[in-house]
């Protein structure tokens, strides 16, 4: 029998949690740190960003972004009242977060229109393969794994390095300065949103997780979360690279428009 897990101490504190998702923590460490310490967030932050990589990250951001509660909509088909304490508090936690979610997709609109980035041009997509890979992974790990798996992939790694990197932006004012007064708050919302509170959301899936895998998980169970979470990190450094590669090689987009037209 799975040995049951309750949080007694703080919520945002490693300490809190069982032994083994403290490994966890320090395991997928790495993978976390290349994302939310790279390049493109400080050139953000300091306003240097090349204005063709911020409109591919826009563009490339978009469908994660805007499919975000959809994603946390197949988990929450996952569950059943009353099977599960962990189920139960994943039940709770996910309809609550929906709502949430769905007004992230127009924050994201409102930055992406600050950087003349349409809603036509995000939906179109016309951008180079790679930068579809995470959101790609997170509707395979959403459709074919476990509740605690597919919430580890995404609630807890993606909206986690997302509160890190989004406060790596906000920790200076010249990114936002950069806007016309006129309309400034409405170009940070999404970023300053994420900032503020997202850091509480993976220590919450954190938490759900736990109690779904208990005090003892299977070595296996562990694993697969672990993989997870760094596959998670992974696609989305992939993503940041890919932008700073497209900025590099301007042919690329036409090198594809050929191979589509062939």
């Amino acid at each position: 029998m799975i040995d049951t897990f309750v949080r007694t101490g703080p919520l945002m504190e490693a300490t809190s949690y069982p032994q083994w998702a403290q490994q966890l923590i320090r395991d997928c460490a790495p993978s976390k740190r290349r994302v939310v310490e790279h390049e493109i967030y400080k050139r953000m932050r300091d306003n240097t960003i090349n204005p063709k990589t911020m409109r591919m990250y826009l563009i490339g951001g978009w469908p994660v972004v805007e499919q975000f509660s959809l994603y946390m909509g197949h988990n929450l088909g996952k569950t059943r009242y009353g099977r599960h304490p962990g189920e139960d508090m994943a039940r709770r936690w996910l309809i609550r977060n929906i709502r949430v979610e769905l007004n992230h997709a127009d924050y994201w609109v409102h930055w992406a229109r600050a950087h003349d980035v349409s809603l036509d041009d995000m939906i179109a997509q016309e951008i180079p393969a790679e930068f579809q890979a995470l959101n790609d992974w997170c509707w395979h790990t959403c459709t074919a794994d476990s509740l605690a798996v597919s919430m580890a992939a995404t609630n807890y790694a993606i909206e986690g390095a997302v509160g890190e990197w989004s406060a790596v932006v906000c920790s200076s004012t010249v990114y936002e300065d950069s806007f016309p007064q006129e309309g400034r708050k409405r170009a940070m919302k999404w970023l300053k949103m994420h900032a503020q509170y997202d850091d509480e959301h993976p220590w919450e899936a954190l938490e759900i997780i736990c109690t779904l895998a208990g005090l003892n998980p299977s070595e296996a169970l562990q694993t697969e979360l672990r993989k997870a979470i760094c596959k998670s990190y992974d696609y989305k450094y992939l993503f940041l690279q890919s932008c700073l590669q497209y900025e590099k090689a301007p042919v690329a987009r036409e090198r594809l428009e050929m191979v589509e037209a062939g």
